[in-house]
């Protein structure tokens, strides 16, 4: 986190001179002291507000059926199961059980933790990208009331675990493109390529930031080899040719391959899979693949990607009425669906960083458009066929910075109201969608039914 602050610190001249008229004194970028005391204040009261009610339901439900064994077999020194997926994510969760106990709290406060962790990462991230504190900040409270993020860290599943180290690890890599020291900037990639192991160690859709920071590198480079430069460049643009330009070739290997395969690999060597034989990792790596590539068949929440972004269908976590058919009554729902307003909002934000990246050449507006297509688009190459909504977390995280970028980076900015009231606007929202979020908010028939806007939500 200080090497993020550092980087964005050292490149404020920078950032300043893409900037022209007003906005150049509206910049404020933090200091690293800053920066570390609002990170911290954003984990604590993350933590705090994802906490609220997370005993409840009382009991497992949707995937915590499987992973909270598989949790529990680490906990007890039992051979391994659930060996569809890598070891970390279930390590945790176990390492939470050990410490609260085994009971509602135990299975799902290491959830909430990296999902306070997982705000953490978009304020870096963001910060790495706007330097500037008001949009980092105002990313941060969009991507909590998008709902999405909000119902995954409160359940003892994977994805949670994963997104947070993505984003971090997205957050090291972007501000690489500060101009900083090469030590500084070696250290960054070197974070970055730890983060990406260690978010394919919870699951392996957390290769994807590691893919895309690789084929980022690549088309750098080879930009460079043709000795390509843009006619008038300004320190905004995305390419330019001195990018990375002290990284060895032993730098990016060590970086990007040695680094998040190291992590990786550790993972399973030192969580009971026997691993330190190498063909033990082998099998375990073939077996992972074999279960997720050939996973097939239907399911009654099941989604293809394309509906992804227009909250099409959801994936009902948890349903549980009582008298449900009396005037009393009431229930405990969790939805799994994602704000609609920050979801279509976050499209047309991300159209607005498409054109401002082909017209500008913003290197903001082409990270938030390169990683939004590589966390959504991916599912429609991959083999597997059974998907689900939740698949998109990742993305609709994304689609957070990409408004923030539509508010502070466009023409928008002049009207610092259209922000405030877009995300007044997404709170309430959240807050109408939270008796089908979180289920110690119990709701009334009425309730429920004004919230199923859609057949297909049902």
């Amino acid at each position: 986190m200080s090497d993020v602050a550092r980087a964005g610190e050292s490149s404020s001249a920078a950032a300043a001179s893409a900037t022209t008229g007003p906005k150049l004194a509206r910049l404020r970028t933090p200091t690293r002291l800053n920066v570390c005391m609002w990170a911290g204040a954003i984990l604590v009261l993350g933590q705090g507000l994802l906490l609220t009610g997370i005993d409840q339901p009382a009991k497992l439900y949707f995937d915590e059926v499987h992973y909270v064994p598989a949790a529990l077999a680490f906990l007890h020194h039992q051979p391994p199961i659930n060996l569809e997926h890598p070891p970390l994510a279930k390590w945790l969760i176990g390492a939470s059980i050990a410490v609260f106990g085994d009971d509602p709290l135990g299975w799902r406060y290491a959830s909430a933790l990296f999902g306070a962790l997982s705000l953490v990462g978009v304020y870096l991230w963001a910060l790495a990208l706007f330097r500037d504190n008001r949009p980092a900040l105002w990313a941060t409270a969009a991507t909590f009331v998008d709902q999405a993020l909000y119902v995954q860290a409160r359940i003892a599943m994977l994805d949670i675990f994963a997104l947070a180290f993505s984003l971090l690890g997205m957050a090291a890599f972007t501000a690489t493109w500060m101009r900083a020291p090469p030590l500084r900037v070696r250290n960054l990639f070197l974070i970055a390529g730890v983060c990406f192991g260690l978010s394919a160690a919870c699951k392996w859709s957390g290769l994807v930031p590691l893919a895309l920071s690789i084929a980022i590198v690549a088309v750098v480079k080879l930009f460079q080899n043709w000795r390509m430069s843009f006619a008038k460049p300004v320190a905004g643009d995305w390419f330019r040719p001195d990018l990375w330009r002290d990284m060895s070739g032993w730098d990016w290997v060590l970086c990007l391959v040695l680094a998040p395969s190291l992590a990786y690999y550790l993972a399973f060597a030192t969580m009971g899979y026997s691993t330190l034989v190498p063909l033990n990792f082998i099998a375990a790596q073939t077996h992972i693949w074999g279960e997720n590539s050939t996973l097939s068949g239907t399911h009654p929440y099941m989604s293809g990607w394309p509906e992804w972004p227009f909250a099409l269908r959801g994936v009902w976590y948890f349903f549980e009425g009582e008298h449900w058919d009396t005037s009393a009554a009431s229930a405990q729902a969790v939805l799994y669906l994602g704000n609609p307003l920050v979801l279509l909002g976050g499209l047309v934000a991300a159209i607005a960083c498409a054109l401002s990246w082909i017209s500008d050449r913003r290197f903001e507006a082409f990270i938030i458009l390169a990683a939004y297509a590589a966390f959504w688009l991916c599912w429609a190459i991959l083999p597997r066929t059974l998907t689900f909504a939740f698949y998109y977390l990742p993305a609709s995280t994304v689609l957070s910075l990409a408004l923030a970028y539509l508010f502070y980076r466009t023409r928008l900015e002049r009207w610092p109201w259209t922000r405030r009231l877009f995300l007044f606007a997404a709170t309430a929202m959240f807050l109408y969608f939270l008796p089908i979020s979180n289920a110690a908010v119990r709701v009334s028939e009425p309730g429920f039914n004004a919230s199923m806007w859609l057949k297909s939500w049902r």
